[in-house]
């Protein structure tokens, strides 16, 4: 044993936990007993059976020829760890010309590829905005969207869940107020798998001189000519700042691309902290991404077979009494209401052979938990028919009516 270890050890082998450490620990249990006391304590776990819970839309995360693609990127990487930052060593030609080739997928001038969806809505939302700034918000956006304008300190404004007219009255109320103004918003919406009217975004923040920020993680490779979101099905907007695309959905890869104009890309760079500050990924899974882009802009078959069983599978649920909210998308919530039932119905269908998750506050507010059904190429039709079956079958042995569980 060295000289240090042997420091190291008689200073720390019998040293038991200080008051302090063991005063934070007790008040970290507590926290974590009262999340138990409401249901809402969260645990890790591996789900098995038919599954409910993956954002592999297309399947393409066992798809034969990504995975063959994955090897070869990995055989002729150079490297297969980054080992620094863009800014420093993590560099690659292979990035680049990745960036340019999304840009292009996404109908943008340029592409900067993020390692999360997470750091690409903070670093973008942060670095664009600041406290003299005004950021409109639509109340369901994700964690990822909420956490970016609260950390760039700017000012918000809230308003309702797809509700345009309480967007413009916002806008027009504050059309003197000093300062940048953005409108940000999901294209389909990660809870209740419904769509923003990007038209009518569109138009308003043309109207009252805001930018407009789209986030299409759920509709990347789903929705759109080609896969290319929702924001390809209109006109490139005169407002539009950014366009972020998730890679770890349906292309079965990693992190997220911001896109957006060659000025945009140049400020990222320089003023996106979750950016700068992160190692960069290993240039192999540039290779994924791009295997993964290519065949998931094939799939308009898959595609449009993916829309189909949705509408078939949402129009039963619906008929048997279900609240699915205003889902037309493949995410489908089943709002149950209460943390214990929705915990015991996840359970049933758990028993039964479905890999399905409870979805309880604050994730979604209170009073509306539900079960969150993903749908995926991988799902065959009779699953979905066997799923409401089991459905109805937990609620009648809940003893309760259907009635009551339709909103």
């Amino acid at each position: 044993m060295s000289g240090c270890s042997k420091l190291w050890d008689s200073n720390h082998s019998n040293r038991m936990p200080s008051d302090s450490s063991s005063v934070f620990l007790r008040e970290l249990e507590s926290g974590l007993r009262s999340l138990e006391a409401r249901n809402q304590r969260r645990s890790l776990a591996q789900l098995n059976g038919v599954n409910f819970c993956s954002n592999d839309y297309l399947g393409l995360a066992e798809n034969a020829a990504l995975k063959e693609a994955v090897l070869a990127a990995v055989s002729e990487s150079p490297r297969v760890g980054a080992t620094g930052s863009r800014l420093l060593s993590g560099n690659s030609p292979l990035w680049e010309d990745l960036e340019h080739e999304f840009a292009q997928f996404a109908g943008t001038e340029s592409a900067l590829y993020f390692s999360s969806g997470y750091a690409a809505n903070v670093g973008l939302l942060t670095s664009l905005l600041g406290k003299d700034d005004l950021v409109f918000s639509d109340r369901l956006n994700h964690a990822s969207i909420i956490d970016g304008i609260r950390l760039s300190g700017a000012r918000k404004v809230i308003y309702p869940h797809l509700d345009m007219n309480a967007l413009e009255r916002e806008l027009l109320h504050r059309a003197n107020d000093r300062g940048k103004k953005i409108i940000v918003s999901e294209t389909v919406f990660s809870m209740d798998g419904d769509v923003a009217p990007l038209g009518e975004l569109a138009e308003l923040a043309d109207r009252h001189g805001a930018g407009l920020i789209v986030d299409e993680a759920h509709a990347t490779a789903v929705r759109g000519p080609q896969g290319r979101g929702i924001n390809a099905e209109y006109e490139p907007a005169r407002s539009q700042v950014a366009i972020v695309h998730t890679c770890g959905k349906a292309l079965a890869s990693a992190g997220a691309f911001v896109c957006g104009s060659a000025v945009l890309k140049e400020h990222l760079i320089n003023h996106a902290r979750t950016f700068i500050f992160s190692t960069a990924m290993p240039p192999y899974m540039a290779g994924q991404i791009r295997a993964a882009l290519r065949l998931a802009m094939k799939m308009n078959e898959q595609r449009a077979e993916l829309k189909l069983r949705a509408e078939r599978f949402s129009s039963a649920l619906r008929e048997q009494g279900w609240d699915t909210r205003s889902s037309s998308t493949q995410i489908l919530p089943v709002v149950i209401g209460g943390n214990e039932e929705t915990i015991a119905a996840a359970e049933f269908l758990q028993r039964e052979g479905f890999a399905v998750r409870a979805i309880r506050p604050p994730t979604v507010p209170q009073g509306q938990a539900r079960l969150r059904l993903s749908l995926t190429c991988s799902i065959a039709e009779p699953d979905l028919a066997r799923l409401t079956n089991t459905l109805n079958a937990w609620r009648e042995q809940s003893c309760r009516p259907a009635a009551a569980w339709h909103a």
